[in-house]
């Protein structure tokens, strides 16, 4: 007889034990057990709950490979899911075997879990593990399968029976499955459908109704939300957020004017990845030294701080002929403005020309600093009118949620549980596609709020992105590289920089580590299929096959995996971003999403036990230190500023794409 002790952990969100009846099969190299039921005397199973066993076998089952849960009606009760963490196996030899799950079981099924070491095919020899493998890639992918968005965009997952919800009447604000009046509540109706191994935890779900319902309501209450009005004074807007007070927010009330801060926005703002040095003023925008002149000191002149490389430009050349929709009955307007910034002696990052169309002339004037007050105002707010647009569509929207959600689901369809990048990878997909449901069913459809409350709307936003989407290259997501070919890889005050590039070398050389340590050599990474699946499955439904691109080809080297590896982490950081300053829509133009959910894991944070391995594990240990080190040094050195930098301090960037 062998004697195996087995602990089996059940998850600790609501309702995730079960009073259904589990049995346990364990498989081994040298044969397998027979199905055990695993109860004792009490509850088996509870939320939270760790449950130990003992399970008998005729003989020694060798090297521990396989196990199969069984979940199968218990007497009279209903039947209901269960989350599984794991379960742990002790041999009679004394060896742990782990066996991750981390999902739900909802019906009456059998789910094999493999043992925890991370291999890819090549590590596998026996039939009965290579089939599973097999068999698993070929479940996902029947199950989650692609599914067009909008023509020129990343590709979204396809569930069988989720459809995204419609408006009952157009004519009315609230959307089938809304509470009225209160658009800003998720519609978890619509995304109902989702596979349970996707969707939201209990707590985060609690979470948007007990922190946005009462936010909904007072925007309601003060009539905001369905407003049609324009604002008429600008201290009105204060009224909006009156119970949402920051540093940050109150600095902006009380600078957002001033061109010191219209710069500093450039390099810490919503955007702060627009701006780049200018050596050569481009024909398009005819800005002359008679023109800066006053705004650039004595002793100079526009020609010697080009050469200095104080002149900095930034360019919405990708705005220019975006169509714009009807609000309220009101012709909506938008431009692609130019905007020259010159470097003082101060340090201070000043605008000293802007110009609100790519196309220069007489019904296009350059605005310059010493205009009329309200003239020059005027042209900075059109600035940061064109800067939301770049942030939302651009670095929110598409950098983050549709190429985040794209890199996941193809994590899902062409990854095993037992393989390295997924185990590396599977804790930066942890909502992702929960968020985006969410986001197509409140934002991106007709009737969202996309459609009703943006000058460009659905269409314009949509080729907005897809105008950037066919620009994206392997190499531009890379921020080292991408702060050097903008030129601003030594501009002081630039905190997104040099807190970026912190955190993306701690990500790098933790993900450098972990790749190496599973392929050791090119001919690792080319023999994988597995490894080259998910890349041309990025590169065909993510970037829509464009060989421009450069993620057409096959990574040959440790290197190339690392960069694809660290894709959707890497990208989130990046696309966080800071304050604001509004401009003057419409009070529902207003209207925005704030505050953040619970359930929570920061960057580095790793419950899941995926790896089990010494070396995967003490990388995961020193890269938690060096996300440490960052923390510390960010509020260290925030102490000294007036307007705290915080956006890119490890504790406060999630794991993955969730809000």
């Amino acid at each position: 007889m062998a004697t195996y002790k087995v602990k089996v952990a059940t998850g600790d969100d609501f309702l995730s034990g079960t009073m259904d009846s589990i049995s346990l099969t364990i498989v081994g190299t040298e044969g397998e057990s027979h199905k055990q039921r695993l109860n004792h005397f009490g509850r088996d199973f509870a939320t939270g709950a760790v449950d130990e066993y003992t399970v008998q076998c005729q003989q020694d089952l060798g090297e521990l490979i396989i196990i199969r849960l069984h979940k199968e009606r218990y007497s009279f009760f209903p039947k209901n899911p269960w989350y599984c963490n794991y379960v742990q196996i002790c041999a009679p030899n004394g060896r742990i075997y782990h066996f991750p799950a981390y999902q739900w079981m909802d019906g009456y099924e059998t789910l094999a879990l493999r043992e925890a070491t991370g291999k890819t095919t090549a590590d596998d020899c026996l039939p009965i593990l290579l089939e599973h493998r097999r068999e698993e890639i070929r479940a996902k992918q029947d199950f989650y399968r692609w599914r067009v968005f909008v023509p020129g965009l990343p590709n979204y997952v396809h569930i069988p029976s989720y459809r995204p919800p419609v408006r009952r009447n157009p004519n009315r604000p609230e959307w089938n499955g809304y509470i009225p009046g209160f658009p800003i509540l998720i519609n978890f109706k619509a995304t109902r459908f989702l596979d349970l191994n996707l969707r939201y935890s209990f707590i985060k779900t609690a979470s948007f109704f007990f922190r946005l319902a009462p936010m909904a309501l007072k925007f309601k209450i003060r009539g905001f939300v369905d407003s049609k009005r324009s604002w008429k004074r600008l201290k009105d807007i204060k009224r909006v957020f009156p119970a949402y007070k920051t540093i940050i927010s109150e600095y902006v009330a009380e600078h957002w004017a001033e061109d010191s801060f219209f710069g500093y926005q450039y390099l810490n703002g919503i955007n702060p990845s627009v701006i780049r040095r200018c050596t050569q003023i481009p024909d398009k925008f005819p800005v002359t030294d008679d023109m800066v002149a006053p705004f650039l000191g004595e002793g100079t002149c526009l020609q010697a701080e080009l050469e200095k490389g104080n002149i900095y430009l930034a360019d919405y050349r990708i705005l220019e002929g975006i169509p714009t929709v009807e609000l309220n009955g009101q012709k909506q307007h938008q431009c692609a403005p130019l905007c020259l910034l010159h470097f003082n002696a101060e340090g201070n990052l000043m605008p000293i020309a802007i110009q609100l169309s790519q196309t220069p002339g007489p019904n296009c004037p350059i605005f310059l600093p010493n205009d009329c007050e309200w003239d020059w105002l005027l042209a900075k707010t059109w600035v940061r009118n064109a800067e939301f647009y770049y942030h939302e569509a651009i670095a929110h929207l598409l950098g983050s949620h549709l190429i985040g959600e794209a890199f996941c689901l193809a994590v899902l369809r062409q990854l095993p549980m037992c393989h390295p990048l997924y185990k590396l990878l599977v804790p930066h997909t942890r909502y992702t596609i929960q968020i985006n449901s969410i986001g197509r069913a409140i934002l991106l459809n007709e009737g969202g709020l996309t459609a009703r409350a943006t000058s460009l709307g659905l269409k314009g936003i949509a080729e907005l992105m897809a105008r950037y989407l066919a620009e994206i290259t392997y190499e531009s997501c890379y921020p080292p590289n991408d702060f050097v070919e903008r030129g601003v890889q030594d501009l002081p005050g630039y905190y997104y920089r040099d807190d970026c590039l912190a955190v993306w070398d701690a990500l790098e050389r933790y993900v450098t580590e972990i790749i190496t340590y599973y392929y050791p050599c090119d001919a690792a990474v080319e023999g994988d299929p597995e490894l080259q699946c998910w890349v041309q499955e990025i590169f065909k439904e993510c970037l829509l096959g464009r060989e421009s691109s450069g993620m057409g080809r096959a990574p040959g080297h440790p290197a190339g995996v690392q960069g694809g590896g660290v894709g959707p982490p890497g990208w989130a950081g990046a696309c966080l971003t800071g304050e604001r300053a509004e401009i003057l829509p419409d009070g529902e133009g207003s209207y925005a999403m704030a505050g953040e959910p619970d359930d929570r894991r920061p960057l580095g944070y790793f419950p899941d036990i995926h790896f089990v391995e010494d070396v995967p594990r003490r990388s995961i240990e020193t890269f938690r230190q060096r996300l440490a080190q960052i923390s510390h040094n960010i509020r260290q050195r925030n102490k000294c500023l007036p307007i705290p930098y915080y956006y890119l301090d490890p504790v406060l960037i999630e794991n993955s794409i969730s809000i």
